[in-house]
């Protein structure tokens, strides 16, 4: 008994207490003014973004269901960029950007990546748990949240739900 409750911590842990218990939420509430540098030093904002939709991805690189869903991230933004999607992942690391911006290329990440600085963070409340995912429409407002993992059947399916009808 004392194994099977050792072993079930063991799994929670490392799976994440966010992917074990996922929470969504729908919103319809303007998305706040952002401005970020990604990774190789652009400066990013939400303005950027006028017209499509975009995917923000609060994670780490030592998240495990953060590192299991960038997978499936990479190929639905490959899949659909020329069809309006945007993700913009945001690290929440403490570890220097360009030892991210290392992980992340290994990892073949091909869409823009930034530090979450505590503005952002603020602006956007993602909560205590990562990965959170904050889904924005073409029209600017904040549309859905999602915290824990996000397989990529279902990043598709916000996707195609919220590129469709913008506010």
């Amino acid at each position: 008994m004392k194994k099977a409750i050792l072993l079930a911590a063991a799994v929670f842990l490392v799976l994440g207490f966010a992917g074990l218990f996922a929470a969504c939420r729908t919103d319809d509430v303007a998305a706040p003014a952002f401005k970020v540098r990604d990774l190789t030093g652009k400066e990013i904002s939400l303005a950027d973004y006028k017209g499509k939709t975009l995917v923000l991805n609060f994670w780490a690189t030592w998240c495990p269901p953060c590192r299991a869903e960038i997978p499936g991230f990479i190929e639905v933004y490959k899949q659909y960029k020329e069809k309006g999607l945007e993700i913009l992942g945001l690290s929440v690391d403490d570890l220097p950007p360009e030892q991210v911006k290392e992980w992340t290329g290994q990892a073949g990440v091909n869409y823009p990546v930034a530090m979450a600085d505590a503005a952002v963070v603020e602006s956007f409340r993602p909560g205590e748990f990562i990965p959170t995912t904050i889904i924005i429409d073409a029209g600017g407002r904040v549309r859905h949240r999602h915290v824990g993992y996000l397989d990529k059947q279902e990043l598709v399916r916000l996707f195609e739900k919220f590129s469709a009808s913008p506010k």
